[in-house]
Order: C-alpha cells, then sequence, then structure tokens
C-alpha cells in the first residue's frame, strides 16, 4: 500500500502540471490556457515528462469512479435505486426538468474526461519525439494513453451520444468543433484497445500497481463490444468478438473468485485476486485533486462512494455518528423490487446478507424513548449492544416486542430510514464528517467478466455455456453447503434472470444505468420499479444533456453542436 499511495500523489501533482503544458477544456472556451506551471512546453518531450503526462492523465478517472457524479450518473433513475430523504439531486431520479443543459454533473464529467482526452492525446503525439527513453517504454505509456482515452470515449458515448472526437493534441484554443457519429467514436474506440492491448503488460497486476494491463483492456473491449452490439453501431459479430476476449480475462491471467462474497468489498482488501482494474485514491488530500480544483473544489473529493448508500442511523436511541458506521447522507435507497425479487432468496444466497447492513451496535450507551418501532416505549442500551435489527421482513407488533431493542421491518421503512448498503464504507477516514474517502475503487472484477462472458454467450444462444458461466458466480454466492441449490439449469436461463443477476451481484459498482440503457429497457424499467422515476421518464432520456456552455462554446453554437432531443 505504500507503493500505491506514492503513485497516487504522483497523479495528482502531475495532474495540475500537465494543465499548464497542455490545453484544457473550461467554462469559457471550449478550449482555453489554463497555465498553473512555469515548466517549459518541452517537457513533455523528456522521460519524466512522458511519466508524468501519464499519470495526470490517471487522474481523470477520479472525474467518474467513486464520485458522487459518479453514483448519481448510475444509481439514481433506475429500477433498483429510488431517492432516499437527502434533497441534492433527486431531479436525476425523478427525471423533472431541472435535469437539463445546466446540469454541474454533466458539465464536470464532459470538461473532465476531454482535459484527460488531451492529455492522452498530447503523450500519444509527443511519444515521436521522446528521446533517451526506451522504445519498449515510450510504446507501454502510449498503450495506457489510448487505454485511457477508449475509456473515456466509451463512458461518454453512452451517457451523450454522438461526441466530438479528438484524437490529437489541442495545442491552440479553437471553437471548431463537431459531433461524430456514434459509429464513429466506437470505431476510433476499438483501434485504441486493439491497438493498446498487445503492448500492456500480461498479467493479473501491473509491476506499477494501478497501470492499465492486458486483462484490463481486454475486459474493458469485451463490454465495448457487448454494448456496441445493441448501439446503432451494433454488428452482427459483436458477440462472439466479445466472448473471446472475455474468456481471455478469465483463462490467461490467474484471477480468482474470492471464496467469500463478503471480501471482495471489505476495508483493506481492495487490491484481492478478483480484482482487475481499479482506481486509485488515498487518504491524503492534496492527492486526490483533479485538474481543476483551484477553481472548483468540489472535484477535489476522493472516494465519496461511502457517504451515498447509508441510512439514518445517527439520530436513532443508542447511536451516534461514527467512522465504521459512516456519515449517512440517504441519498440512494434500494427499490421494493431490488428487495423483494432481486434479493428474494436469503436462505441460499449471501448477498443480501453481505451487501446490507442488518443491524447496528450501540456506541452511545443509555436509556431513550423508542422513534419508529413503538412495540416497546424505551430501550436501554450498553456499549456494544445491539440497537436496531433489520430483520427484511414484517413482523407484529407483539413480536417485534420481545426484543430489547428496535426492530426495523419493511412496512417501517421511510426515505430515512431503509437498509443500508455496506460495500462502499470507509472507516479509514481521518474523523466522522471526512468526505473525502481514500479506498481504492474497484472499477472491473472478475466476476463481472463471468457475466458479461455469460450474456455474450447467451445472445448467441449459447446457452450451455452462459449457465456454466452464471453458476460460476452463483456458487461463490452461496451459503456455505447451499452451492447446489444455487445452480440454475439451462431452462432456468433467461434474459430476465441476467438482468437480476448482475443487481445481485454489482448493485452499487457504477453499472446498473448503462446496463439498463445498452439493453434498451431503462424507460420501461423505470416505470415498473421506480415509483418516483416513472411518472416522468421518457424515451429521450436515454441520452443525458450536453452541457450548456459546451455548446455556447462552439462556433455556430446548438447549428454546429446541437442539443441532445427533449433538453
Amino acid at each position: 500500500m505504500k507503493k500505491l499511495a506514492k503513485n497516487i500523489k504522483y497523479w495528482a501533482k502531475s495532474s495540475a502540471l500537465i494543465v499548464g503544458l497542455s490545453i484544457s477544456a473550461s467554462c469559457d472556451g471550449f478550449l482555453d490556457e489554463d497555465v498553473v506551471s512555469q515548466i517549459g512546453n518541452d517537457y513533455l518531450n523528456t522521460s519524466k515528462g512522458l511519466n508524468d503526462g501519464i499519470n495526470a492523465a490517471y487522474s481523470s478517472m477520479r472525474a467518474w469512479y467513486g464520485t458522487e457524479r459518479g453514483n448519481n450518473f448510475t444509481s439514481f433513475g433506475t429500477d433498483i435505486f429510488t431517492n432516499g430523504a437527502d434533497g441534492s439531486w433527486k431531479f436525476m431520479n425523478t427525471y423533472t426538468n431541472q435535469f437539463d443543459s445546466q446540469n454541474g454533473h454533466v458539465r464536470e464529467l464532459w470538461d473532465e474526461f476531454y482535459r484527460g482526452i488531451n492529455t492522452c492525446n498530447a503523450v500519444i503525439d509527443r511519444s515521436v519525439e521522446l528521446t533517451g527513453v526506451s522504445q519498449e517504454l515510450i510504446t507501454q505509456r502510449v498503450s495506457e494513453a489510448k487505454f485511457i482515452r477508449a475509456h473515456h470515449y466509451f463512458i461518454m458515448v453512452q451517457l451523450f451520444g454522438a461526441l466530438d472526437l479528438q484524437l490529437s493534441e489541442t495545442t491552440l484554443p479553437t471553437k471548431e468543433v463537431t459531433r461524430s457519429p456514434v459509429s464513429a467514436v466506437y470505431a476510433a474506440i476499438i483501434k485504441d484497445l486493439e491497438e493498446a492491448i498487445p503492448n500492456l503488460e500480461a498479467k493479473a497486476k501491473s509491476s506499477d500497481y494501478g497501470r492499465a494491463t492486458k486483462p484490463a483492456a481486454e475486459h474493458l473491449l469485451g463490454r465495448i463490444y457487448l454494448t456496441k452490439a445493441t448501439s446503432e453501431a451494433g454488428e452482427a459479430s459483436d458477440y462472439s468478438k466479445a466472448e473471446t476476449l472475455l474468456q481471455s480475462v478469465i483463462d490467461n491471467y490467474g484471477f480468482e473468485l474470492l471464496s467469500d462474497f463478503a471480501n471482495v468489498h471489505a476495508f483493506g482488501n481492495e487490491i484481492n485476486n478478483e480484482v482487475i482494474w481499479s482506481t486509485q485514491y488515498t487518504y491524503d488530500p492534496l492527492t486526490n485533486q483533479q485538474a481543476n480544483t483551484s477553481s472548483n473544489p468540489s472535484l477535489n473529493s476522493g472516494n465519496n462512494s461511502h457517504v451515498f448508500f447509508l441510512m439514518e442511523y445517527d439520530v436513532q436511541p443508542g447511536m451516534q455518528r461514527d467512522t465504521e458506521n459512516g456519515r449517512p447522507f440517504k441519498r440512494f435507497k434500494s427499490t421494493d423490487y431490488t428487495l423483494n425479487t432481486i434479493f428474494a432468496d436469503r436462505v441460499n444466497d449471501s448477498r443480501y446478507k453481505n451487501t446490507y447492513v442488518d443491524h447496528f451496535l450501540s456506541n452511545k450507551p443509555g436509556t431513550y424513548n423508542t422513534t419508529f418501532d413503538k412495540s416497546k416505549a424505551s430501550v436501554t442500551f450498553a456499549a456494544g449492544d445491539t440497537t436496531m435489527w433489520l430483520p427484511g421482513y414484517n413482523m407484529s407488533s407483539a413480536e417485534r416486542a420481545k426484543y430489547p431493542y428496535q426492530v426495523l421491518t419493511p412496512e417501517l421503512y421511510t426515505e430515512r430510514l431503509f437498509p443500508a448498503i455496506k460495500k462502499q464504507k470507509d472507516p479509514g477516514r481521518v474523523d466522522r464528517t471526512q468526505f473525502e474517502g481514500g479506498r481504492d475503487y474497484i472499477a472491473m472484477r472478475l466476476a463481472d467478466t463471468y457475466l458479461l462472458l455469460a450474456e455474450s454467450q447467451f445472445r448467441q444462444g449459447k446457452i450451455d455455456l452462459a449457465t456454466k458461466n452464471i453458476n460460476t458466480v452463483r456458487r461463490r454466492a452461496a451459503f456455505p453447503g447451499k452451492e447446489a441449490a444455487m445452480e440454475i439449469s439451462e431452462s432456468q436461463l433467461t434474459f430476465e434472470f441476467i438482468t437480476e443477476e448482475r443487481a445481485r451481484e454489482l448493485i452499487g459498482e457504477q453499472t446498473r444505468w448503462l446496463d439498463l440503457k445498452r439493453w434498451g429497457i431503462l424507460v420501461e424499467r423505470v416505470k415498473a420499479h421506480n415509483p418516483q422515476g416513472a411518472p416522468n421518464i421518457q424515451a429521450f432520456h436515454v441520452l443525458r444533456p450536453i452541457p450548456q456552455n459546451q455548446i455556447d462554446r462552439a462556433e455556430g453554437n446548438a447549428s454546429a453542436f446541437p442539443q441532445n432531443p427533449g433538453y
């Protein structure tokens, strides 16, 4: 972990540096000079400049993974999450007209990803002028830049559709931009990764942990083909290409599913044999900065996923806020569909138990009047006593009265009180108020590879192979001794089952909105299962709005860079 932290610090420092060397996106012009360093422009043509440049490009991943915007984009407005009591950003779940082109999240992500893309472009373009550096190292760093550039364009083409496709370094401010078609964006993404894969490290973990590897690029490209298959750029061969890549990740690098699902996201176990690639953070606030945090401090927030999935435990009898239980923003509340259908099996499947917090232990001893559970008038706790239990099923008042603590049953759930998800909890923060978390964010892991592979095989009619891969994930998820009961037959494998299995395994991991969008079922699933989002969601919501500042800074404005329909 010491080496990891050192790398992160270097990346953050480089991030500020690279903005001074190149041209960056801003609110006032499409590409404006933003000089924050006195180091000369030729620095990128040196060995150290090459490394600082690519490290700066990696830091732009922090605009997406583990952030408020990344979580809001992917959890809100889906079938498995609706909004809790937190007033911030609810319109991203309810699809009201507040979610418009002035949205801060779309502006920040757009600007930060294009900043990262231009940094990648600079690394790639300047590499031909480098001297005193081995060609092997140059080739590897250029391949890493292509991995990052492909990643950014892939996230953005899913969210926004047609994009400004910039594949060379912008060295002077310009307002000449256009929206390239989705097919052209996918072609550029695939070309980048196909060129990168042969030259990245062919091992499970890079010798310099955190850098892109061959299996990470193969996993990413496999997902890209699976997504492209249902897009307007889809081709008949996409599913078979995805299958080949995803099978390679499983077969060739020594990854393995952890034996216990509970350990995958256990605090302190962020580097494990299931992780294919992650975005790195530390607890030093200086190392979590992104490129323009001086002008936008909200971007300097570390991995803050830990706050969004928690319920309001801290005002309940016997409890106060602490680092172990987290700072509860009450942002994402699991829908009834999630709790009652996705996680219906709690006898054989350990994932409900290991995903949700089902009890709290007193950190504020004393005697209190009850708040939500009126089956008893008061409760008394010593330190470490159970204060609340969430059994996951309803009980009569008489049954709840038998317990010496409050029992939070589904009929008592509110936007403040509901089962909290513990995957992203971060007890390593310096105090109970700290927002800037320091855990690495696991962006790619092997269970997802198995599920993507099974989906690609299912789409090709290879039901036997798809079932086998689904069962590999399900056996790991079983309570000990329940492995056989978790297996499904080929006749049980349906598209609906795949959608539910991905939710069971990957809930809270920034995948759901993108999954629903690529499956073409976003609108129908929100209408069916998200009561807050159902009244307003429309067909055009499968794309996000282009930030208005991007349209305004384009030559010709909306005529040259049109807004997505509906916004």
